[in-house]
């Protein structure tokens, strides 16, 4: 009998498939099309590990049965290639991130490649090429002609050690996840997209479509639109007022105190009124320390300290209220300011607790249950509904009812204001660092004297029309999109700078350059767009990827798009889908995209779970755990891999690697293979077995549509040792296995497909469909176990209620039984009814 050879056998599928091109996508063909995305990886230096894995091989199973079943598949795969971690990897080897890119791409490829997977390499994409990047550099400057895209001074974190910004994403306890220095908040210019217009239809837009509950709430707890009112509180005293926003206006007469950001403006205008603003200056500066998402942990303790000297007026009954600064509160959500009411509110009330500031009780509570858990305010704010109560003349009104009077009442004294407000910030734009696309415009002091625009500055949006630089105006240019792509110049010094500016502000031979529009002397910007720009119109691209006069031909985006189904990783639910769909919604808006594909580039997306070392701990270099796929694939095959990934537990949850369940899966693809030498010509007349194929099918075929790998691999395995228990498997019903096991394994599959003679391909087979269904369910059958001495020797299917004396009969005509029962004296026969049948030797 030949031997199981993985490494031979794959070898020789891949180089064929590729020979062929047989997995290449055809425009406008005239099967149905059935566009499938994996999120496209980070190349990094490490390159795949089995968490990839995955999510690759479950894609392509569902990839490889939609081809079977007649879809023209456009399944592509690309590379997010710019970013801090390739520029952190150039540093330290001290090769060009150009070359580092190369080197992780190429090494990627190979491992997908070696995995099997049937991707459309003619379609591959690479962020960091400038046929790519010029199409992202031109979204951008559409953005910038509609006043999305602006530039302003905003706090940012800042990592002293390695002198960059970095997102929020790259700050780890308020550290940062370079090099792990304590990271501090600084002002800076940055480019911004207003991605805060988008706000409504983003959470709308959902409802058409089909993403896990989770994702979407997700999505909308991201943006947090709230509807409530902004109120005004005049300092005593002064012409200066606070504004604040509240979703709960129906508190207002219990409001003891305001909280004001640390870099919250007014503080600055207030200095000389503020009695122990030393102390406060101090305060803010260790709060401007903290990184955004270290200040908003909930359960945190609250710190602050009150503006001394300074008093806001309540509107709703003229109580003077201290103002206090802490660091609970953003100046990036609301208005900067809270108005705290300790009775109804959990977080105000352990700092009214902590500070000893007055609790003063407002709404009561209205429902019977309520009343009889309610125990008072003695343990914590009551945060519910009821009626209002210490409320003048809004007392005895429901709370629902009195938020909108209250409003309106004070609207007409022009305290109030109905307003709506999102926690969704807009989109820092910038990054100082080398490795990115450089934003396309430039700045020109000529343009701005020429065109006297200094006389015209308070008409002027700073930003948008021109900015500061070292005390100088310029006018904003935009880069003309002929002369794009804005190239990334070649250097050998993309170190950060000691002022905390892009590497790219030292190559003056770039930065000096004629401005498009006088011909003068100008500069180019220097910041560089984040690694998000690339990746979140990318599944666009796919469509026509060589195209070199627009994005994308309108025909193709209409054959195409919207993405069928999109698969990629959970922690990618929020930003990344949130920044793709509002980059999509703008295209969509200004006509690059065909109004006839909707408004949402994905219909449908799920998420995998990520694999988990032995023990279930994070994968991680430093604790040496990380398993190699390309260790996995040489001992034991791809195939095996494929199988083992999908088997070793539900897709969407985590699950620890086990080598144990590696080799379970190596024995399954032996059995596999060794079954073809049982196999005779025939069409399968075994109506038990008949009936398990169906069934094999209906779960399989299920299974795939719904994620269920393991499922699907579990029925496939049931089969198989149904099939092998028998001396001979009749080819139709080994080819219908073989059909049904090749999105899994498809090297072993193709091979064995050859060797006992089928024609044409297995790949290339139609999906099977259920066969002789009116038989079955005329025959619905019955799992039978046959014991010997009470030891189970075999399992039948017959029709349901058969007797006695039939379901003996057929038992003992069975060859393992009559194995079993040669030479011995079979003493009785015990039959329990559509059960088992036990015969005692």
């Amino acid at each position: 009998m030949e031997k199981y050879n993985p490494q031979k056998v794959e070898e020789k599928w891949q180089k064929f498939w590729e020979g062929k091109n047989f997995f290449k996508a055809v425009d406008n063909s005239k099967k149905k099309k059935f566009y499938l995305l994996v999120e496209f990886p980070y190349p990094s230096g490490s390159g795949l590990h089995v968490g990839h894995c995955r999510s690759y091989v479950g894609l392509d199973v569902i990839a490889r049965k939609k081809r079977m079943e007649g879809f023209n598949v456009l399944f592509p795969m690309g590379w997010d290639a710019f970013g801090l971690p390739t520029e952190n990897r150039a540093i330290k080897t001290g090769l060009h991130p150009a070359e580092v890119t190369k080197n992780n791409t190429t090494n990627f490829k190979r491992q997908e490649k070696r995995l099997g997977l049937s991707f459309d390499w003619s379609r591959e994409i690479n962020t960091t090429d400038p046929d790519y990047y010029k199409w992202t550099q031109w979204i951008f400057l559409q953005m910038f002609k509609k006043g999305l895209a602006y530039k302003a001074k905003m706090p940012i974190n800042w990592c002293p050690s390695c002198k960059i910004g970095l997102a929020n994403e790259e700050v780890i306890n308020g550290k940062c996840e370079r090099c792990g220095t304590e990271v501090i908040r600084k002002e800076k210019e940055q480019w911004m997209l207003k991605i805060t217009d988008y706000a409504d239809r983003l959470i709308d837009d959902l409802k058409n479509v089909d993403y896990p509950e989770r994702v979407k709430t997700s999505q909308i707890e991201w943006i947090g639109r709230s509807e409530g009112a902004n109120i005004v509180f005049q300092i005593k005293d002064s012409e200066e007022k606070i504004i604040v926003f509240t979703t709960r206006a129906d508190t207002l007469f219990g409001c003891s105190y305001i909280v004001l950001a640390p870099e919250h403006p007014l503080i600055e205008r207030l200095k000389a009124k503020i009695e122990n603003y030393k102390l406060v200056e101090k305060y803010i500066g260790k709060a401007k320390k903290k990184a955004e998402r270290e200040r908003k942990i909930a359960n945190k303790e609250k710190s602050g300290i009150e503006l001394k000297g300074i008093k806001a007026i309540n509107p709703a009954n003229g109580r003077e209220l201290p103002v206090f600064v802490a660091d609970y509160v953003l100046l990036s959500y609301g208005t900067g300011a809270v108005m705290a009411v300790p009775a109804h509110d959990q977080r105000d009330f352990e700092f009214a607790k902590k500070y000893n500031l007055p609790i003063i009780e407002v709404i009561k509570p209205e429902e019977e249950e309520m009343k009889k858990t309610f125990l008072g305010l003695k343990n914590g704010a009551y945060e519910g509904e009821g009626v209002l109560v210490n409320s003048g003349r809004f007392d005895g009104l429901n709370s629902l009812r009195a938020r909108k009077r209250i409003v309106e009442w004070l609207s007409k004294k022009k305290l109030a204001e109905k307003v709506v407000n999102y926690k969704l910030r807009d989109w820092v734009f910038s990054r100082q660092r080398y490795w990115g696309e450089p934003i396309p415009i430039v700045y020109c002091r000529h343009c701005w004297e020429k065109e006297n625009l200094q006389a015209k500055k308070d008409k002027l949006q700073e930003g948008k029309d021109y900015v500061i630089i070292e005390g100088r105006e310029y006018k904003v240019v935009p880069v003309p999109e002929k002369e794009l792509p804005v190239e990334l110049p070649e250097t050998k010094n993309y170190f950060p700078t000691e002022k905390g500016d892009s590497p790219l502000a030292k190559i003056k031979d770039w930065v000096e350059v004629k401005c498009p529009v006088c011909g003068g002397l100008a500069k180019r910007e220097t910041d560089v767009m984040p690694n998000w720009a690339g990746s979140n119109w990318y599944y666009l691209r796919y469509c026509d990827p060589k195209n070199k006069k627009e994005l994308a031909k309108k025909r193709l985006l209409k054959y195409w798009m919207p993405v069928d189904w999109y698969n990629g990783g959970m922690e990618h639910t929020t930003l990344h889908l949130l920044y793709s769909r509002f980059v999509y919604k703008f295209l969509w808006d200004i006509g690059a995209v065909p109004k006839e594909i909707g408004p949402e580039p994905y219909k449908k997306r799920t998420s995998h779970g990520v694999v988990l070392a032995a023990g279930g701990e994070k994968m991680s270099k430093s604790k040496g755990n990380v398993v190699n796929p390309d260790d996995v694939i040489k001992e034991y095959g791809a195939d095996t891999l494929r199988v083992y990934e999908m088997f070793m537990g539900p897709f969407e949850q985590a699950i620890p690697w086990d080598t144990k369940g590696v080799k379970g899966a190596r024995r399954f693809l032996e059995k596999v293979w060794k079954m073809k030498e049982k196999v005779i010509k025939g069409k399968e007349k075994d109506i038990s077995l008949l009936s398990l194929v169906n069934e094999t099918i209906k779960r399989v075929s299920n299974d795939i549509e719904t994620l269920k790998f393991n499922t699907a691999i579990s029925s496939l395995m049931t089969l198989a040792n149904e099939m092998d228990k028998r001396e001979k498997i009749t080819i139709d019903s080994y080819a219908t296995f073989l059909v049904l096991l090749n999105p899994f394994a498809p090297h072993i599959t193709e091979e064995i497909w050859q060797k006992i003679g089928l024609k044409g391909y297995c790949f290339q087979q139609k999906w099977p469909k259920i066969r002789n269904v009116k038989l079955l369910e005329k025959e619905k059958k019955q799992l039978i176990i046959i014991e010997i001495n009470g030891k189970v020797r075999d399992k039948i299917m017959v029709k349901p209620d058969i007797s006695e004396e039939e379901a003996k009969e057929i038992a003992l005509s069975r060859e393992k039984i009559k194995k079993w029962l040669k030479g011995k004296k079979v003493k009785m026969i015990i039959f329990v009814p559509n059960k088992l049948i036990n015969i005692v030797i």
